[in-house]
């Protein structure tokens, strides 16, 4: 550990003449000691690693980063980042089927298509943003300090307010920019949160809401170049940490960059933010003045922005503790463990089949098997669902996409050889049917069950298997289950047919990919 975290803060200098002891006169930032940054940063990293992440960013920004830049499941990923979080899920589907969006034509119904129409990007930037609030809203009420606590939520101010601007700008970079004006205070959060002793040292010197100016006395470093590293730290892309950047308003008729563009809007959100707080007479003429400077650089009339940020003042008002998503997972198990409406079910089915005609003629197989895995997963409630994949020459299935509670980590011990063998998985693929089992804990049914599913799904009590063959040959199947959360199943015939077309379509496609394989063959 680095001994600079258990040093106290540093002793004052002596009394002036005529003050009482312990009575000192404020230093201005000339006469203030200059710190060494690097120190700065080390002791940062020891406290961060012996406190824990700040509030719990790192694992946030980690999953879903991990999420965006996924090599051949990138987009599975994603959708399975998505679908964990049902707030989140309802954003990306309306974000798709916004407006912005609207000349890819059909209807949105799965995340998977979403991610196919906006992108694994911008849909990383609102699972970011929308992550960011709820670590810092969480964080924000069991903050150490008032300070802590006020720059947390001044950072989801600034957020809310560029969302509202980027918005009336009808700009497609809104989540990029939300993300960015959350982290553009970052520095000032990491300090209050980690190192209260150096923000009253910048207090002392400069005086309340005038630290950055004793920032490089005190720390060594920038407000901005603490978050900057903090960002880095942490891995964050470098365009999102380029949009963290102060910038100043461009002269009116310069061409300003993309990047610019967002950095400005950061940059004014976060000042709207800061004066907004205040909710005072001065802090609207100080949001006025702030909006008119940045209103020709971000293409936004002065009118048009002042209606925008009201709107996320409004906003911060009627919901005081901004967005706590606390166990989304959990509510959304319990809920759906008390309301299943099997008429909804069907109607997600339906909606997820009508998404896989529409690109049942582009989309890859395993394209179409990740939309097929998250329909069915939603549409019938599956405590877990899982897609296995043949591989003819290892001679061999193995799992490869999943959802549900705790399934990842036991991924890799879905393995087993594709040498017939007398249990229910090898029943299935040989009879091209979906089979549905009532009672897998049925004494008489244990032995048709394999042993690597004893080892890794036994939690289910019921379960169905949809097998994928393409000319009577199997290359896959998905398979799905309940546990004892859920009340007892059994699936209708129209649950079955609509299973059936679905494993129709991804078939199709897998036979599409042996057609185009097969011509490159004889081409090559």
């Amino acid at each position: 550990m680095n001994s600079a975290f258990n040093m106290a803060p540093s002793p004052a200098p002596n009394s002036a003449p005529g003050l009482a002891p312990g009575l000192q006169p404020a230093l201005t930032p000339e006469q203030a000691p200059q710190a060494d940054g690097s120190k700065t940063l080390s002791q940062l990293w020891d406290r961060t690693r012996m406190q824990g992440d700040m509030p719990g960013f790192a694992k946030a920004i980690s999953s879903i980063l991990g999420a965006m830049r996924g090599e051949d499941e990138s987009d599975f990923n994603m959708t399975q980042t998505v679908l964990s979080d049902p707030v989140l899920t309802q954003k990306v589907l309306r974000l798709a089927n916004s407006g912005m969006y609207s000349a890819f034509g059909q209807h949105v119904n799965t995340v998977s298509k979403a991610v196919l129409v906006l992108g694994t990007e911008a849909i990383g930037h609102l699972a970011l943003g929308l992550k960011l609030i709820e670590e810092l809203s969480v964080a924000g009420a069991g903050a150490g300090s008032s300070s802590a606590h006020i720059e947390m939520e001044k950072a989801v101010l600034a957020g809310m307010v560029a969302q509202q601007v980027a918005s009336s700008a009808n700009s497609r970079h809104a989540e990029e920019a939300v993300v960015c004006s959350l982290l553009h205070s970052l520095g000032r959060m990491m300090i209050t949160f980690y190192m209260p002793e150096r923000w009253s040292q910048m207090q002392e010197i400069a005086g309340v809401d005038k630290e950055d100016q004793a920032a490089p006395q005190v720390l060594g470093l920038t407000m901005e170049e603490v978050g900057s590293a903090a960002a880095t730290h942490w891995g964050l892309p470098k365009n999102l940490i380029s949009g963290m950047r102060i910038v100043a308003p461009a002269e009116p008729g310069a061409e300003v960059s993309h990047a610019d563009w967002i950095a400005g809007l950061s940059t004014m959100s976060a000042r709207c933010a800061e004066s907004l707080w205040h909710d005072d007479e001065a802090g609207a003429l100080e949001v006025k003045r702030i909006t008119e400077s940045y209103s020709g650089m971000l293409g936004v009339a002065p009118e048009q922005m002042g209606e925008a940020i009201e709107k996320a003042r409004e906003a911060a008002v009627n919901d005081l503790s901004i967005a706590p998503l606390s166990k989304p997972a959990e509510r959304r198990a319990k809920a759906l463990a008390k309301t299943r409406q099997r008429a909804a079910g069907n109607k997600i089915l339906l909606s997820g089949l009508a998404d896989m005609r529409d690109l049942v003629d582009s989309a890859s197989p395993g394209q179409m098997v990740s939309i097929a895995l998250e329909t069915v997963y939603q549409g019938l409630d599956f405590s877990r669902a899982v897609a296995f994949v043949r591989n003819r020459r290892e001679g061999r299935y193995a799992a490869k996409m999943c959802f549900g509670e705790g399934v990842k980590e036991k991924l890799g011990e879905m393995v087993f050889d594709d040498a017939y063998e007398p249990n229910v998985f090898h029943a299935a693929l040989n009879s091209d049917r979906v089979i549905f089992i009532e009672n897998a804990r049925d004494p008489k049914f244990a032995a048709k069950l394999p042993a690597w599913w004893k080892a890794t799904l036994s939690e289910a009590r019921s379960f169905v298997i949809l097998p994928l063959l393409s000319n009577l040959q199997p290359a896959g199947f998905i398979y799905g289950d309940w546990d004892e959360s859920f009340p007892p199943i059994q699936l209708s015939q129209t649950e079955f047919g609509l299973l059936n077309d679905m494993r129709a379509l991804v078939v199709k496609a897998v036979e599409r990919r042996h057609q185009l394989e097969a011509v490159g063959n004889r081409v090559g």
